[in-house]
């Protein structure tokens, strides 16, 4: 084989490879949350790593059920889950934005019933720091967590 099968046999696999480790580096949630929170006028998260330990911590203790139960810690907490491996960081954090259509600001409460506290997580004015982890469950879905320092969805308060 000569050299020019072999480089582009290695530009094939990591096409194949680099994708399966794209849109979850900490700037990627970092760029997904302040896209969400610069459209309402809210300042930008920063990265945390105690907060992305804390993320990964819980998201090891959930490996085993892939449940989506709080870890009930001192963090704002966003939990996700998706059956395909292109599930990532970012495709979790756009469904917690996708929330946006089931908030109303005006009355500071979710529309009919629907879950929107993803959403006014994602955007509370007072988080600023962030942090996140994925990992593949036992039944091979993904499961994302993200923590926010300060927790925000204070009752009565609005996020923006």
């Amino acid at each position: 084989m000569d050299c020019h099968k072999i480089l582009l046999s290695l530009v094939i696999l990591s096409c194949i490879i680099i994708p399966s480790t794209a849109q979850n580096s900490a700037q990627d949630y970092v760029n997904a949350h302040n896209t969400a929170r610069a459209q309402v006028g809210v300042a930008p998260v920063v990265w945390n790593t105690t907060l992305a330990n804390c993320a990964q911590n819980y998201a090891n203790q959930r490996v085993a059920d892939c449940a989506l139960t709080h870890s009930n810690g001192i963090y704002g907490e966003n939990l996700a889950k998706g059956s395909s491996s292109s599930f990532s960081g970012v495709s979790a954090v756009n469904m917690w934005v996708a929330e946006k259509q089931c908030y109303d600001y005006n009355t500071n409460s979710c529309i009919g019933g629907k879950q929107c506290l993803h959403y006014t997580q994602v955007v509370w004015h007072d988080s600023t720091q962030l942090g996140c982890a994925r990992v593949q469950c036992s039944n091979g879905w993904y499961y994302v967590v993200c923590n926010y320092d300060a927790p925000g969805n204070w009752d009565g308060e609005w996020p923006y």
